[in-house]
Parts: C-alpha cells; sequence; structure tokens
C-alpha cells in the first residue's frame, strides 16, 4: 500500500522498490517556507534534502563514454517543416495526463479523483518510475545517488529505443565546481526541426532527507514514459527529451546558482548556431501534486501557453488549469531569454 501522511511521508509497505525489484529506504520529506525559484507574488513553499555524501560522478581518469558530449545534432540541415502552432500540442497534451494520473496516487482527497487517462502513456510504469528513483534517495548534484539515478534512466531510454547524449560538464557553483550531466534522449521525425520536452531530476540540498517524489521524480519520470511513447510512433518533429541536472540552487537561489544544466544547455546550443532548430521547449516541473494547479507562466511565451490552455479546455482539464498568471523562474527561462519559445507547466501553488 502506498502512503503518504500531510508532510509527504513516503513508504510503500515500509519500503520502496523499483520496478526490477530493487529494494531502497523507507524515506521522508518535509516542507519548509523558502524560496526555490524567485517568484512574482507572495512566498511559495518548496522542498529540500540533506545531500549524499558518495563521490562525485564524472571524476578525471573515468574510461571513455562513447555517449558523452558529441555533436547534440550530428545530422545535416534540412528544409522539413517548421513547428507550427497546432503541431506543439501532443506533447504538451500526453504531459496533461501524465501529471493527473501520478496525482491520482498521492494524497487522499485530490482534485483528480475519478480522472480515467487514456492514450499510450502508461501512467502505472511512470509510477513505478518514480518510486525507483526516489529509492536512490536524496539526488544532488555531483552526488552518487544522482550517478545512480542517471545510469537507471540512460538504461531505460536505451530500452525504450532512444538515442542518448550524455553532456557532461563541470558548473561553477558557489561550494567550487562540481561535475554535473544533461541527458538527452533524442527521437528522430522526418524533420529535423526539434522540439524539446524538458524537466529536471536533480533534488535540492537541504540539512535533512528530501527525496524529491514531486520535484525532481515526477518530471524525471514522465519524461521516460514520454520516450517510451514517442519512440512507437513515427513523428513529423524530431524530439529531444532533455533531463537537466542542476536545476536547484547549491545554496541560495540567485541568477548564478540555480538552472546550471538548462543554461549550459542553451548556450552551448547557441554557441554551436543550432539554437534555431528548436521551435520549441516543453519544460515540466512539479507535476505529481494530487492537488493539481497549473498557473499561466509569466515568463513562458503566450501562444505556446494559450495552446497548453487552450487544449486543456478542449480535453475538459480545464478546472486544473488557472488562468490567473504566476512569475516562476525555471529551466524554461534560458531559452526564451535566447528566443526560443517555451512554456513551463508547473504546479508551485
Amino acid at each position: 500500500m502506498v502512503t503518504l501522511s500531510r508532510h509527504f511521508s513516503y513508504a510503500i509497505d515500509g519500503q520502496l522498490f523499483c520496478r526490477d525489484g530493487v529494494t531502497g529506504t523507507a524515506c521522508s520529506s518535509c516542507i519548509c517556507p523558502c524560496r526555490k525559484k524567485p517568484v512574482v507574488g507572495k512566498l511559495k513553499l518548496c522542498k529540500s534534502y540533506k545531500p549524499s555524501q558518495r563521490p562525485p560522478a564524472a571524476q578525471a581518469g573515468e574510461p571513455h563514454d562513447p555517449d558523452r558530449n558529441h555533436d547534440l545534432f550530428g545530422q545535416p540541415p534540412d528544409e522539413g517543416p517548421r513547428l507550427r502552432l497546432t503541431l506543439a500540442a501532443p506533447g504538451v497534451l500526453i504531459s496533461l495526463t501524465v501529471a493527473l494520473a501520478l496525482a491520482a496516487y498521492i494524497q487522499e482527497r485530490p482534485n483528480t479523483a475519478g480522472l480515467v487517462p487514456d492514450g499510450e502513456f502508461d501512467a502505472n510504469r511512470a509510477f513505478a518510475d518514480l518510486k525507483c528513483l526516489v529509492s536512490f534517495g536524496p539526488r544532488p548534484p555531483g552526488s552518487g545517488a544522482l550517478e545512480q539515478s542517471r545510469e537507471f534512466i540512460t538504461g531505460q531510454l536505451r530500452a525504450a529505443g532512444a538515442a542518448v547524449v550524455l553532456d557532461t560538464f563541470s558548473a561553477p557553483t558557489p561550494l567550487g565546481p562540481i561535475p554535473m550531466t544533461d541527458l538527452v534522449a533524442k527521437i528522430p521525425g522526418t524533420s529535423s526541426a526539434v522540439v524539446i520536452i524538458a524537466g529536471h531530476y536533480d533534488t535540492k540540498r537541504t540539512n535533512f532527507p528530501f527525496v524529491g517524489a514531486n520535484d525532481g521524480g515526477s518530471s524525471a519520470a514522465f519524461l521516460l514514459e514520454m520516450a517510451s511513447v514517442l519512440s512507437r510512433r513515427k513523428n513529423s518533429l524530431t524530439y529531444w527529451l532533455v533531463f537537466f541536472d542542476g536545476e536547484e540552487a547549491l545554496q541560495r537561489w540567485s541568477y548564478t546558482d540555480g538552472l546550471y544544466g538548462s543554461r549550459h544547455f542553451a548556450q552551448g546550443l547557441s554557441a554551436q548556431r543550432t539554437l534555431k532548430k528548436v521551435d520549441a521547449l516543453i519544460l515540466v516541473d512539479m507535476i505529481a501534486d494530487a492537488h493539481l494547479d497549473i498557473h499561466r507562466e509569466a515568463h513562458s511565451t503566450p501562444w505556446l501557453t494559450d495552446v497548453v490552455f487552450g487544449e486543456a479546455q478542449q480535453l475538459d482539464y480545464g478546472r486544473y488549469f488557472l488562468n490567473n498568471p504566476n512569475a516562476i523562474e525555471d529551466d524554461h527561462v534560458p531559452f526564451v531569454e535566447l528566443g526560443v519559445p517555451a512554456v513551463d507547466i508547473i504546479d508551485l501553488d
């Protein structure tokens, strides 16, 4: 039985299980008032955890990994069809389904009660992935637990048939340089025009064990199931599923402390002069809230936000998508600043 207390203490018959049967220890997390992301308006709540003491991944002298750090596009440009307004919707629609499906599991009286998701997205499988990620414990950047998560994610992506790129870099942080790795699953389409669907897979550093079932776990589990869905389809657009490292601040949120992976990724594409291939970015973050309230994110591209909220209304999900704006600095911001249309689907209420 899955139980979740008012303060999000999490246990499954006292233990946590991965899909492959690997068992972890029961973990807990709390909610503390702090600014995970600078927000215009009233103070929000965020989650936090105690960092792992295991050694960081990607140390000097490691064996060469052919998946690491090669050209992210690796294919000649073409003049295939570009993204149109109506083509931005498919990835969003599935993201809505998983957000609502995951929410149904994790609170006794959710506002998503009775919702039956349809389509190819397997909410049960996504939730099994979420439980596996939580079983690794707190997953701050550079930790052994995050390296375990990365190995699990990479294995699942390859099993789904996606080509995987590991983009490893050294991030300058207030705690000194920390190795970080963005994961990119590439699913080709008939056009090389790219739509990025993204989220982060790290968890926030605190002085108590925070395992990030919602904040970090839900976005990673969603992306894994999206890989399974998209790899079975014939796609007109090329999809990149990007797992950002270092979304959370290592010490205190600021312009330079936080969003490490997304800033590195966006700046890298800009330096390669390939950012123009990216027609849109759809970001998901904290989508497993049982009382799901998705506000219009004020930094997001207005027309792309209109697509999301318009499709939500047509699918009768409008009660979960609230038109009042809420400005949140998240992994979409580095792309918006460089001119990429982007939307943040997030419940930070």
